[in-house]
C-alpha cells in the first residue's frame, strides 16, 4: 500500500529541519584546536593521523571495490586458484611498517613535548577532593579551594539552567598568558582527573602520587576556559567543574597582589565573640558552598548515605556539641574532613548554622575558640 502525502510530509519535514544550517550550527565532529601550544600540537597531530587514515581507507576500499566490480562472476572471470604469494605477504607487511613509523615520529615528538615541564614560570599544585579542587601557587604563597557555584534551584530543576550549568565555580584558577605553567596534580582521597580540553590537559590525580603536566596559553587568547573531573570519583562526580581564567601579565600581577592582600587579612581574631546572627549569616553561605551538595539546602540530606540534619541528635542535643564540631573538622564515613579547608571561624559558623537552621533552634553559638579547643584536644 502506497503512503499518502500527509504521511510523507510528516516524515520529510523533520528531516528537512535536521539538515538546515541552524540545526548544525553548534554541531562539530572534529576536535578543537584549543588555545595553548600543547593543544595546538595535539590538534595538528590528530589531523595528520586522520589524513593518513583517510588515505589508507581510500586506497584499501578503492582496491576492494575495483576488484569486486572488475573481477565479478557476471563479467566472466573465474576465481584464481593460487594459494599464497610470498611477495604479496612481504609487501603488505613492509608498507604498514613504514606507515606506522611515519605516524610514530610526530606522535613521539608531541609526547616528549607534553612531558617537558622544565623552565616553568609558574608552578601550581592541584589537589582533588570529593568533590572540589584545591589550588596552591607554590611560588606566590597563594592557595584556595574552588567549589561548584551552580545555584541549587537549577540542579533541582526549579529554575532555568544557564549556559554554564555545572561548569561554574566560586573561585577560578587564574594563570598568565604567554608563560609556561607547570601543574603538580594529586588527590586527597580517591582518583580524580583534571581535564581542560582547550588547554590540551588531562592528568589523573592519584592519592599519594604527584603527576606533572604543563600548558602555555597563547598571548592572543586570554579568557575563561572550562573543564571537568574526567574520572568517575563518586556520587557527585558530575559536580566537580574546573574553570581557568587566563589573564594578561599586568592583570595577572594585579590579581596576585589582591590575593596576597586578601589572605593576609583573613586571619581570625581569636578573642572576638561573634553573635548568633553573624554566625548564622556566614554559616549559611559556608554550608551552601560545601555541605549542601550532600545534605541539601533543606538539611534533609539523601539518606542513608547522607543523613538528614533536621532534628538529628548530633546537631540538636547539647551533649553532642563537641562531637558535632569534631565531625565537621575530621569527617565521618562518606563525609570528607573540612578542617584543612576551613578556618576556625568558618567551622564555627557551619556548626552554629546547622544547630539553629531548619527549625532546630538550639540557641547554641559556637565560637572560633571552641573549634580551636577541639583541634588542640585532637592533637594530644
Amino acid at each position: 500500500m502506497l503512503l499518502r502525502w500527509p504521511v510523507l510530509l510528516r516524515l520529510f519535514i523533520p528531516l528537512l529541519a535536521f539538515f538546515t544550517p541552524n540545526a548544525w550550527a553548534d554541531y562539530t565532529l572534529n576536535m578543537t584546536k584549543g588555545v595553548s601550544s600543547i593543544s595546538s600540537g595535539i590538534y595538528h597531530l590528530h589531523m595528520t593521523i586522520l589524513w593518513v587514515c583517510i588515505g589508507i581507507g581510500v586506497v584499501v576500499y578503492g582496491l576492494m571495490i575495483y576488484a569486486i566490480i572488475r573481477h565479478r562472476k557476471a563479467a566472466g572471470y573465474q576465481a584464481a586458484t593460487f594459494h599464497e604469494s610470498t611477495t604479496i605477504e612481504i609487501i603488505w607487511t613492509i608498507i604498514p611498517f613504514f606507515i606506522l613509523i611515519m605516524m610514530a615520529v610526530p606522535a613521539t615528538r608531541i609526547l616528549i613535548q607534553m612531558s617537558d615541564t622544565s623552565n616553568a614560570a609558574v608552578t601550581i599544585k592541584i589537589t582533588g577532593h570529593r568533590w572540589f579542587w584545591h589550588y596552591d601557587y607554590l611560588d606566590e604563597g597563594i592557595n584556595f579551594f574552588s567549589y561548584l557555584s551552580t545555584p541549587e534551584d537549577e540542579i533541582k530543576n526549579l529554575a532555568p539552567k544557564n549556559a554554564h550549568y555545572l561548569l561554574q565555580v566560586d573561585k577560578p584558577l587564574v594563570v598568565p598568558v604567554g608563560k609556561k605553567i607547570r601543574f603538580l596534580v594529586t588527590s586527597k582521597d580517591v582518583i580524580h582527573s583534571w581535564w581542560v580540553p582547550a588547554l590540551g590537559i588531562k592528568k589523573d590525580a592519584i592519592p599519594g602520587f604527584i603527576n606533572e603536566v604543563w600548558t602555555q596559553v597563547d598571548v592572543e587568547n586570554p579568557g575563561i576556559y572550562r573543564g571537568q573531573c574526567a574520572e568517575l570519583c563518586g556520587a557527585k562526580h558530575g559536580f566537580m567543574p574546573i574553570v581557568v581564567e587566563a589573564k594578561s601579565d599586568s592583570d595577572y600581577a594585579q590579581w596576585v597582589a589582591e590575593q596576597k592582600k586578601a589572605q593576609a587579612g583573613a586571619n581570625v581574631d581569636e578573642n572576638k565573640q561573634w553573635t548568633l546572627d553573624e554566625l548564622m549569616e556566614r554559616g549559611e553561605k559556608e554550608f551552601n558552598m560545601v555541605c549542601a551538595m550532600c545534605h541539601q539546602t533543606s538539611g534533609k540530606g539523601l539518606p542513608p548515605t547522607f543523613p538528614s540534619l533536621v532534628g538529628s541528635a548530633i546537631v540538636t542535643h547539647p551533649e553532642h556539641k563537641v562531637e558535632h564540631i569534631r565531625q565537621v573538622i575530621y569527617g565521618k564515613n562518606a563525609m570528607p574532613p573540612f578542617g584543612e579547608q576551613k578556618n576556625d571561624l568558618e567551622i564555627a559558623a557551619i556548626v552554629t548554622y546547622e544547630r539553629n537552621a531548619w527549625g532546630n533552634k538550639t540557641g547554641d553559638v559556637i565560637q572560633p575558640s571552641d573549634v580551636k579547643k577541639v583541634r588542640a584536644e585532637h592533637k594530644k
